[in-house]
């Protein structure tokens, strides 16, 4: 038996924590530099407010006062994730965490056990730990947990937030009620497909042939076919470690000067290269990717991404930085305003596992450098010490013109407490 249990409306959930007179009213959170909405609270929905919709779009809304908008604060909903996984780990000893807001929980062996108690008892002790509304979901397999999840969350009234797909009655009528659309794994250009063939629901879907499932869909969909079936086919993953790491950021304007662009990029390769070190990894391979302002029509558009396969794998900021500008000067062209960019790791290796070469390896004296850097940032401030690289006469900080205090990682901000 599987548990999915998901944060209700995570991002707007964590402001509601710390600020109570937000509860029963519309909450939204926009993405980086405040472009366009990534969260929405149950009241926001019911105003029509569509995920994605650009800022501009529900400013009258905001100036009215009907809505309160927020600015992502990641810092802030990074612990508050990892307050909940932590929460839910006392619960079942296999577990993995799928994103920031959900995590599988294993339950087999618990078979003499109240499973939807248990469901409950996690509900309440989330909330009564950490403030964060959850909805849990079992079922023989992973993706029907989804389903039973989508379920619990969807008729909450009636399900007090838990709900068991057990029989075969139940799980034919979870899936006929969910829209391929909304199953866990279908993308958009296989949800299409799957409209034109008259497939409309994730029962449908289960009907068509294996063969047809796996040349269309590949394994992959044929897995998802299989366990949505209740042929449990899907386990837990139990790699924690990211298999790629990006930083992008989209521009607050229109960059056309190589040198800001290159600055940008270097500052992406180094926070990539913080990550790598933190999971005591090394990449093999960097991307950079260059992006125009795809919704100005008026304007020239130039999209372009290129991939180098470094010649030693790596962690040091100081050598991903200087791949990742030999790709850069190898995509830009000058003319274009540039909106977008970004630095994508892959090709992992651990840091204890490294293959060396004869005639081309790292740099050995960067290991020492790279983690007294890492312990001063950590110390006294993020980016204390940079790169020249960087540009330390500049200081780059998104638009977050809403941006809520990191009440529980930042000690400058914690809530005060009027009596």
């Amino acid at each position: 038996m599987f548990a999915l249990i998901d944060c209700n409306n995570f991002y707007a959930s964590c402001e509601r924590v710390f600020n109570p007179s937000l509860n029963n009213k519309p909450v939204v959170v926009l993405s980086n530099n405040d472009g366009c909405v990534i969260a929405r609270s149950n009241e926001a929905k019911s105003l029509g407010i569509p995920m994605g919709a650009p800022a501009f779009q529900i400013k009258e809304l905001v100036e009215n006062g009907n809505v309160h908008v927020f600015s992502s604060n990641f810092a802030l909903y990074g612990d508050m994730s990892n307050r909940v996984m932590t929460v839910l780990a006392a619960f079942c000893p296999k577990m993995e965490i799928y994103s920031i807001d959900e995590a599988f929980l294993d339950f087999s062996g618990f078979e003499l056990h109240d499973i939807e108690n248990i469901g409950r008892e996690m509900r309440k002790r989330v909330l009564q730990w950490t403030g964060i509304p959850v909805s849990v979901g079992f079922a023989p397999t992973k993706a029907l947990a989804k389903v039973a999840n989508r379920i619990a969350k969807k008729f909450s009234e009636r399900t007090g937030g838990v709900y068991r797909i057990e029989t075969e009655e139940q799980r034919i009528k979870a899936l006929k009620w969910l829209k391929i659309e909304d199953v866990w794994g279908i993308g958009r250009r296989h949800a299409r497909r799957l409209h034109e063939m008259n497939v409309l629901n994730a029962y449908q879907f289960t009907q068509l042939p294996d063969r047809w499932v796996r040349d269309m869909m590949t394994v992959v969909g044929l897995r998802l076919k299989h366990d949505l079936e209740g042929k449990p086919t899907l386990q837990l993953d139990d790699v924690k470690d990211k298999k790629s790491i990006a930083t992008t950021r989209t521009f607050e304007s229109n960059y056309t000067d190589f040198a800001a662009v290159k600055e940008r990029v270097a500052s992406f390769a180094v926070s990539c290269a913080e990550k790598l070190r933190r999971q005591q990894s090394f990449c093999n391979s960097v991307m950079v990717f260059l992006h125009t302002n795809g919704f100005r029509d008026d304007q020239p558009q130039y999209n372009k991404n290129i991939v180098i396969k470094l010649p030693y794998a790596t962690n040091s900021s100081i050598e991903l930085v200087k791949f990742a500008v030999m790709a850069l000067e190898r995509i830009f062209v000058q003319g274009y305003g540039y909106k977008k960019a970004g630095v994508i790791v892959g090709d992992f290796s651990h840091q204890d596992n490294q293959q060396l070469s004869i005639f081309d390896n790292r740099n050995v004296k960067h290991i020492e450098l790279m983690k007294a850097v890492d312990k001063i940032n950590h110390s006294i401030g993020q980016q204390k010490i940079r790169l020249a690289a960087q540009d330390i006469g500049r200081v780059w900080k998104m638009k977050q013109e809403k941006l809520s205090p990191r009440y529980t990682t930042n000690i400058n901000e914690i809530i005060t407490v009027k009596l």
